[in-house]
């Protein structure tokens, strides 16, 4: 397999111990990412195993920010793993301990795998471990790039891509679409852990406001369903955007991310029909819905997404 994902006929037999890394990335990537998995699955081979790599590193870092560790020691972490896959780069990496690093550090001689976009992933995760909420969309806006444009951008160095200049903004923006369903499907969970991630400005345009006072309880409102039906339409907008990505991408790669993506847009559709669920639950979609957007996917059905709908101040 080239750098640019396209594959050549190469009969190098791969190292016991890479091997070896690469199964327990998919093991990690199989119990672990309940969404993407099903995308991932349909990969050929090599696309597959460098995938699951970039999402055990990234589900590492995740794991650091939500974990139950005291704030200096998270940050002392993600610092440990911004040093690691910064190394990856360099000519002397010592990854001999580490599956994940060993698999990753394989994955990017095989692809054009941005390992940089990692760092932007850290910043990201440090801005949760640091409380930080956000004033505008701008600022929100900032953050989804960091935790999930990130993660477009990586995974399309799996991808591969004839026009990485047209097709990593889309990439990108398809990460931001994903993160702001993140956002609305986990709202009442965050908010139980003192995280707010919704926009000062638009929950004053709604007439409301939301801040931790260390309650586990989310104060509900006629006014706080009307902020997640607009995040919710905004959220449709990154993803008409983001979904142009896929025509540019070859046939099993398309599959993968619009298996994705239409997981997730499936979800902000039940989200958006009932925000008043989604402020009391997590919802989420059942192993038989997300079989059926993976199967449309591979057979070349994109997501439908509505467009956004008129903008109304409460």
């Amino acid at each position: 397999m080239r750098r640019d994902g396209n594959a050549v006929d190469t009969r190098v037999p791969m190292p016991i111990e890479v091997r070896a890394a690469y199964q327990h990335c998919e093991q990690i990537t199989r119990t672990q990412a309940r969404n993407f998995s099903y995308g991932i699955r349909l990969l050929p081979a090599a696309k597959r195993r460098a995938l699951s790599a970039v999402y055990a590193f990234a589900r590492r870092v995740d794991d650091i920010g939500d974990g139950t560790l005291p704030a200096a020691s998270k940050l002392a972490a993600l610092a440990e793993a911004r040093a690691s896959v910064t190394a990856l780069a360099g000519p002397a990496a010592d990854t001999s301990a580490d599956p994940v690093l060993v698999a990753l550090a394989d994955a990017a001689t095989q692809f054009a795998i941005p390992l940089d976009a990692f760092g932007e992933l850290i910043d990201g995760c440090e801005a949760d471990v640091r409380g930080t909420t956000y004033a505008t969309f701008d600022d929100l806006e900032h953050y989804c790039r960091c935790v999930a444009g990130s993660i477009g951008r990586l995974s399309l160095g799996v991808f591969g891509c004839p026009d990485t200049a047209v097709a990593a903004p889309l990439a990108d923006a398809l990460g931001v679409a994903l993160q702001l369903t993140n956002i609305l499907r986990d709202i009442r969970e965050d908010f139980g852990t003192g995280r707010v991630y919704l926009p000062a400005d638009d929950l004053a345009r709604f007439g409301t406001a939301l801040a931790p006072d260390g309650t586990t309880e989310l104060p509900a409102s006629a006014q706080l369903e009307d902020v997640v039906r607009f995040e919710a339409d905004r959220a449709r907008g990154w993803y008409a955007t983001g979904l142009r990505l896929l025509p540019l991408l070859d046939r099993r790669s398309a599959a993968c991310a619009g298996a994705m993506a239409g997981i997730y847009v499936r979800l902000l559709g039940h989200i958006s029909a009932e925000p008043a669920a989604a402020l009391q639950r997590r919802l989420s979609l059942s192993a038989g819905e997300k079989a059926l957007v993976a199967v449309r996917s591979l057979a070349g059905v994109m997501p439908a997404v509505l467009p956004p709908g008129p903008v109304a101040a409460a």
